[in-house]
């Protein structure tokens, strides 16, 4: 029998991992992620307070509202596509080239919606400038997401990258925290300055801190985790075949995961924004007050999901984190409506701590999910699919119910929904995985052909 060497195939490369280098991937995924969710924050908050008024001008303030939802929505809407076309582009290229794109796309969005003329000035012409505005910035979401998490996840060291995924989940309340007081430092405003300019200062001043992100991720490396899968010509042509072709289940499984992580979110914030301004008599500076402590909050607390989800097993940490949601969140409505400013701060700061403990996590879990050479269209996929069905429509949703039933006992049953869906999916999600934990290498990909590589 010939054993000679050039018959032994060579063991496959393995990614080496520094912790200085993954700390400094980390603070840069966080950093990068702060402003993007920063920029798309401020547009959910303007959506709730000003732009129905100013590109809808001749719906009664109810279908206005519902109206600036919808081109709200359409942002979400529009987050797959960035995640199919920068997922490819990140499995096939790379993940830095991948996240600096998205950013500067980002930056374009809004700033080009603080420029934008309104209906009165143009006419027809500004809402539909708002919509594409609005595409724009959910491709670039939908693509800097899964850049992020991998920027951050890749180069964390074997049993350490939910933690480390948790650092691109920061981002999303502080973006959020600084969008709140950014549109909180404006209530001084007298309505007329607000709504004839001063609506446009955080959309404008977003570019300067897009520029300062940008300077930060070219400095960073790619991964390393990356850099093998390139060396090993792990890489596909159509990575989003792939997905569909060989992970239907993980991905249809990640969907679900992901509603409760980001749907909550959007009827605890922007629906409850515009319910307590709109029907409970509460002015903008109150309830924007409100948001501002309760995202505190979520700053502070969030990170300790991941750290529960590393140190006992994922689905006992899962269960832990979502269940008490079912409790708070009607609370959450019932305190919030005696419209005492206390009590609505009370509620929201208890409904915010088990979603976002849970998305802390979140990210970490869905990156080791899929193999190297498709994951990041396939995180991506997972998360911008659900926010596009889920978190986009939530206060859309939830606005519809409130009109259609004149209670708010409906939108706690769809927050309801999306909890128990989430429950059920990333449960089944971990049991795909023999110990529910992350592995200690990074998932191989398949054997590929010379018509597959690169």
């Amino acid at each position: 029998m010939n054993t000679s060497s050039e018959h032994t195939a060579p063991p496959p490369p393995r990614p080496t991992h520094d912790t200085r280098a993954a700390r400094r991937a980390g603070v840069t995924a966080f950093v990068g992620t702060t402003i993007e969710w920063f920029d798309f924050y401020i547009y959910g908050t303007a959506s709730a307070l000003v732009l129905g008024a100013l590109f809808f001008p001749d719906a009664s303030p109810a279908v206005g509202t519902l109206a600036a939802f919808a081109t709200f929505a359409v942002g979400f809407i529009a987050r797959p596509l960035g995640g199919i076309i920068f997922g490819h582009f990140g499995d096939r290229f790379g993940r830095k080239k991948a996240v600096i794109i998205t950013l500067a796309l980002m930056g374009a969005g809004t700033v080009g919606v603080g420029l934008l003329p309104t209906y009165d000035q143009i006419g027809i012409w500004a809402p539909v400038l708002l919509v594409l505005l609005r595409v724009l910035q959910g491709i670039a979401m939908g693509g800097e997401w899964g850049g992020a998490v991998l920027i951050a996840t890749e180069f964390a060291t074997p049993g350490k990258k939910v933690l480390y995924g948790a650092f691109a989940q920061q981002g999303s309340p502080v973006g959020n925290l600084l969008a709140t007081l950014a549109f909180l430092g404006l209530t001084a405003m007298s309505d007329a300055t607000f709504e004839g300019w001063g609506w446009r200062i955080p959309f404008l001043a977003s570019a300067a801190l897009v520029i300062v992100a940008l300077y930060i991720r070219v400095r960073i490396q790619e991964t390393p985790e990356m850099r093998v899968a390139a060396a090993a010509q792990e890489r596909t042509k159509l990575p989003l075949v792939e997905v569909l072709r060989s992970h239907p289940a993980p991905l249809l499984l990640g969907v679900g995961a992901v509603v409760a992580g980001v749907a909550i979110t959007y009827v605890k914030t922007t629906f409850a924004l515009a319910w307590a301004t709109t029907d409970l008599g509460f002015t903008r500076s109150d309830f924007l007050l409100v948001i501002t402590l309760a995202l505190v909050a979520q700053v502070l607390v969030q990170p300790f999901g991941a750290v529960l989800a590393t140190r006992i097993d994922a689905r006992r940490a899962v269960l832990w984190m979502l269940g008490p949601e079912l409790i708070v969140l009607p609370l959450m409505f019932v305190l919030i409506r005696t419209g005492s400013l206390t009590w609505a701060i009370i509620g929201m700061v208890l409904a915010t701590a088990p979603h976002a403990m849970y998305y802390s996590a979140l990210a970490g879990i869905l990156a080791q999910v899929f193999p190297t050479h498709v994951r990041y269209t396939g995180i991506s996929l997972s998360y911008q699919i659900s926010t596009a069905i889920f978190a986009g429509t939530a206060p859309m949703a939830s606005q519809f119910l409130l009109e259609r039933t004149d209670s708010i006992r409906p939108v706690v049953g769809l927050g309801f929904g999306y909890v128990l869906l989430s429950l059920v999916c990333m449960t089944a999600l971990l049991k795909r995985s023999p110990t529910g934990t992350e592995p200690d290498e990074p998932r191989p990909a398949p054997a590929r052909t010379t018509a597959d590589a690169s």
